[in-house]
């Protein structure tokens, strides 16, 4: 860069150097530093269209601290977007939200005590379509801070955002469901059933919601929100019952089950991991209960478990891909499995679930998906980490059945924050003769 200064000064090609240099893998953060003051001197509008692209998913954290660094230095206020969409993608070896350097900008920038007020005048702006996922982002970050009230306290001002479709949807979540999203997805579950097409599933869940108190609403996620229509179709007097009572009467059902606990660490999975309900006393919600109940109600259904076997033995003779599909009720509120079949195929131990089984499994109540390679696969039972991501990501009520021989399959329900819980054995007819 020296060089290049005394040289041949700066042109278009030492511009797009300078560019690559400030942002790309592999370079330490005095080169970063260097091009950025090249670079503001030079091209700042260039300098602050690169950090707004590239900064959100910048991998490289001594760098990206750097960075943040020299925009917090210098007050610039219109970078904060670009600052709080990167502060908003979690980050796993942060263990204070407020040290992230992100964080740090901001409050250079704003004063620490304002950056809330900031976040949250942010997200009142009612942006384009396009920008949706920013706000989304932003809802998303000031949950995890911690300023839940916040946000319901914006969503009951009926003043605010009276034309802003954003807001209107998130406040019909609250005030008719009773429900508030806390991330992205749940955002876009929740505005996905505010569409025309869901509306009779939006009436059947608003009158099943009220049934239950507010708070214990207040305390439901998005998955819930399938399962809670479900029982007030199938089992209304878990509506009825308390967290405790809801979790004795599990117990009281997983009695005399034959339980299999993972061992195979393909996929760097912990064998220990705990799957017993007593493991999870402390943190399962009264939808957990609920949907785990529902699960075994669905799983002593003939037609369910009959469809179980025939489509593990059929996932089985793959060797190309795992199957899965949707737990749902049918037109006539009878349990169903809908079977999609992956769009891409990795290899014998991946499922990949299609856009469309996504979208579908806003009403439905578990995503599903099978451990059969062989018949036996025990060592394989209950899931594994890529579940988990995906129990992270699309945030379901999930299930994963495991052969343990041909006519036993193993059954675990788990959900985001690798929460799982062993549900134990079905048991099915004599498989055909393997091919």
């Amino acid at each position: 860069m020296r060089t290049q200064d005394v040289v041949d000064g700066v042109d278009a090609g030492y511009l797009a150097s300078l560019r690559r240099l400030l942002v790309a893998p592999g370079y330490t953060s005095d080169v970063r530093e260097a091009a950025f003051v090249r670079l503001e001197a030079a091209d700042p509008d260039g300098l602050r269209q690169v950090l707004r692209m590239a900064l959100p998913g910048m991998g490289a954290w001594e760098g990206r601290t750097r960075l943040c660094s020299l925009i917090g230095d210098r007050g610039w206020a219109e970078m904060t977007p670009t600052l709080a969409l990167a502060w908003a993608q979690p980050v796993g070896f942060f263990s204070r939200e407020w040290e992230r350097p992100e964080a740090r900008a901001l409050a250079a920038i704003h004063g620490e005590a304002q950056v809330v007020e900031v976040l949250l005048a942010e997200l009142r702006q009612d942006r384009t379509a396009r920008e949706q996922a920013y706000r989304a982002r932003l809802w998303e970050l000031l949950h995890r801070l911690g300023e839940r009230e916040r946000l319901v306290a914006m969503l009951d001002d009926t003043d605010a955002g009276t034309e802003d479709l954003f807001l209107l949807d998130l406040r019909a979540g609250l005030l008719v469901l009773g429900v508030l999203p806390a991330n992205r997805e749940e955002i876009l579950w929740l505005r996905r059933l505010r569409e025309p097409e869901h509306r009779a599933f939006w009436e059947s869940a608003r009158e099943a919601l009220a049934a239950l108190p507010r708070a214990e609403r207040a305390a439901l996620a998005m998955r819930d929100v399938p399962i809670v229509v479900a029982a007030a179709r199938h089992m209304p007097e878990l509506l009825a019952r308390s967290t405790g009572e809801l979790f004795d009467e599990l117990a009281g059902s997983l009695r005399g089950q034959r339980f299999h606990s993972r061992t195979s660490n393909f996929d760097n999975v912990n064998p220990d991991q705990r799957e017993r309900l007593r493991d999870h006393v402390r943190v399962l919600t009264r939808g957990d209960l609920m949907a785990m109940l529902i699960a075994r109600r669905a799983l002593e259904t003939r037609a369910v478990t009959d469809h179980l076997f025939d489509f593990a033995e059929r996932d089985r003779r793959d060797r190309t891909t795992e199957y899965g599909g949707l737990i749902r009720l049918d037109d006539r509120g009878r349990f169903e499995i809908v079977e999609y079949p992956p769009r891409l195929r990795e290899h014998d131990r991946k499922f990949n679930a299609a856009p469309e089984m996504i979208d579908a499994g806003y009403t439905a109540l578990f995503h599903l998906h099978f451990h059969a390679q062989k018949h036996d696969n025990a060592e394989y039972a209950g899931p594994g980490f890529g579940d988990f991501q995906y129990a992270d990501a699309i945030g379901a009520h999930c299930l994963v059945a495991t052969f343990i021989d041909a006519q036993r399959l193993n059954v675990d329900w788990y959900r985001a924050g690798r929460i799982m819980v062993d549900l134990g054995e079905i048991v099915g007819a004599p498989a055909a003769s393997p091919r």
